[in-house]
């Protein structure tokens, strides 16, 4: 009887082309399912919880696969699977579930944080945008607060994307000193194809002062793409949490 594991792992987005598998180019998901189609001698495939651009990072991804067996000895597993991806990818647990549980379609919600230096500093690249002007956090915070009062983010969406709808519920938005860095951490349901990387960048523009609040709610309103600020590099973005029902927090 097949026995369906989730995996708990992070990974440095800087040499990959996304999470996805794609030809000619290196993703995080092929990394891992040929490193698990070594250990277990035959082609296994993920599921992840969502796709990450390219240079995208993530401190909390999960995804999800079946074996025809139960794995004996989960812990040997990792440290064999850990031995193999390479320093750019860790795993750190792998978890028994439930034959229908579905690592993308059974979150409840995603974390992503955005890290900003407003001085230059060469410890922090290429984990974060070096920002050369000053911003007005205050103004980003008040135009970061108007998101909850939207559900349909189109403006803020990668074109032409293969999704049924734009509807997101956003629960959290707001902009944080933590150290040297501003950090921008954001929760919803779900989120578009470069959606974060698009609100932030037109926040930055809020915080130049080249956009109001009223403009920056008018983006929202228009549904338009073109109509909102430049995606941000990827660089700086981290998927930082997922919620499941039924596994416990342990970030």
């Amino acid at each position: 009887m097949s026995q369906r594991y989730f995996i708990r792992l992070s990974y440095n987005g800087t040499p990959f082309h996304g999470w996805q598998s794609q030809p000619n180019a290196i993703s995080v998901q092929e990394t891992i399912e040929k490193a698990m189609s070594m250990i277990m001698r035959h082609e296994v495939k993920i599921t992840g919880a969502g796709r990450t651009d390219t240079a995208v990072n993530a401190r909390t991804m999960y995804a999800h696969f079946e074996c025809d067996s139960a794995i004996a000895d989960t812990d040997l597993f990792i440290k064999r699977l850990n031995s193999i991806v390479g320093r750019n990818i860790a795993i750190y647990e792998i978890i028994a579930v439930d034959s229908d549980a579905h690592a993308r379609f059974d979150a409840v919600s995603r974390t992503y944080k955005y890290f900003v230096d407003i001085e230059k500093s060469p410890f922090s690249y290429p984990f974060s945008w070096y920002c050369h002007t000053l911003l007005d956090f205050d103004a980003m915070n008040i135009a970061a607060e108007k998101l909850y009062d939207y559900i349909d983010f189109t403006s803020f969406s990668k074109l032409h994307t293969d999704v049924a709808t734009n509807d997101c519920k956003i629960t959290h938005a707001h902009w944080a000193k933590e150290g040297s860095q501003w950090v921008f951490t954001i929760t919803a349901d779900r989120f578009l194809r470069n959606m974060v990387r698009a609100i932030v960048g037109t926040l930055v523009e809020v915080g130049r002062g080249k956009l109001t609040i009223e403009q920056f709610c008018r983006i929202i309103e228009k549904k338009d793409r073109c109509s909102a600020g430049t995606s941000m590099p990827g660089n700086a973005l981290f998927l930082w949490d997922i919620e499941y029902p039924y596994i416990e927090n342990k970030r």
